[in-house]
């Protein structure tokens, strides 16, 4: 699975910042149709992303493509034009049912198939951010295999439920850790918050430290500047991965040896403590440092 310790958000109609946007060596690249776009500029922005998925190189960055919310009247012609550009993924705001999922899974196979292209090339990403999409978590992330990620929008699902978003984020607490919860049972990336105050990078370190913290994947981010606090934050340090790495060959040997629980450093280490080392070193593996 691809790494996605960034997800960038560069406005669809904005050709100047999506050529930005490829010289950061940020994960994922997400060219948006939806928030990102005035109304009246929708088809612009169409536009915009199929020429600069066919003339700019945009690295090891996943190109993704975000369109408009199931419901909202546009998505099927958003849908058709961002697969027309053969994106890596494809990312639906505002999910808050597996129909809705799956309705977007079953088109974009129809493309495939009618453009002769690999069943299941396309991944899809989706992002809750409602009361309900929360409340139906369970169901949305076994809706469909070509679902990768579930993106967490708190600002959106502050607004659901009445709640005054604060610094401390404690009102989005439950909510983001349904969401790492939900995306582990299923073998999914959980994609953390959006910290909005671009000018805050101690700030957005916190946050980000603390999503890693929660289990997530990865953070949306919506500046340049964003990305390499954010990238940092979701990569394992350096004496992490060793410590991990100690662990899962020690770990090994102890079962060769046919021993339960065994101490390492002075402390117990048995099945739980194994699966974190595990995923720590997964998220290096992601990253490129192992």
């Amino acid at each position: 699975m691809h790494s996605r310790r960034a997800l960038l958000y560069m406005p669809g109609d904005d050709r100047r910042k999506i050529e930005k946007s490829t010289t950061l060596g940020v994960d994922c690249i997400c060219m948006d149709m939806e928030d990102g776009v005035a109304a009246n500029k929708k088809v612009e922005a169409r536009a915009v992303i199929a020429e600069a998925m066919k003339d700019l190189d945009f690295g090891n960055s996943e190109r993704c493509i975000r369109i408009n919310s199931v419901g909202s009247g546009i998505e099927k012609y958003d849908l058709v034009a961002a697969l027309a550009t053969n994106p890596d993924s494809i990312v639906v705001p505002k999910i808050e049912s597996a129909e809705q999922v799956k309705w977007v899974s079953d088109h974009m196979e129809t493309y495939e198939l009618s453009s002769k292209r690999a069943i299941g090339g396309v991944r899809l990403l989706v992002g809750v951010e409602t009361a309900r999409g929360i409340l139906n978590l369970r169901e949305i992330a076994e809706a469909d295999k070509r679902l990768e990620a579930i993106i967490f929008g708190g600002e959106d699902f502050a607004a659901s439920i009445g709640a005054v978003r604060t610094k401390e984020a404690t009102e989005l607490l439950y909510a983001r850790q349904a969401v790492v919860t939900a995306c582990a049972a299923n073998d999914l990336q959980a994609i953390d918050i959006v910290f909005i105050d671009f000018k805050d990078p101690e700030g957005l370190r916190l946050e980000a430290e603390q999503g890693a913290g929660f289990g997530f994947s990865g953070k949306q981010v919506i500046h340049p500047n964003q990305v390499p606090v954010v990238q940092e934050a979701f990569t394992p340090s350096d004496p992490a991965i060793e410590y991990a790495r100690r662990i899962v060959e020690s770990f090994e040997s102890s079962q060769r040896e046919g021993k339960g629980a065994y101490a390492l450093d002075g402390k117990m280490i048995d099945m739980p403590l194994l699966k974190n080392a595990q995923k720590v070193l997964d998220r290096a593996r992601a990253a490129g440092k192992v």
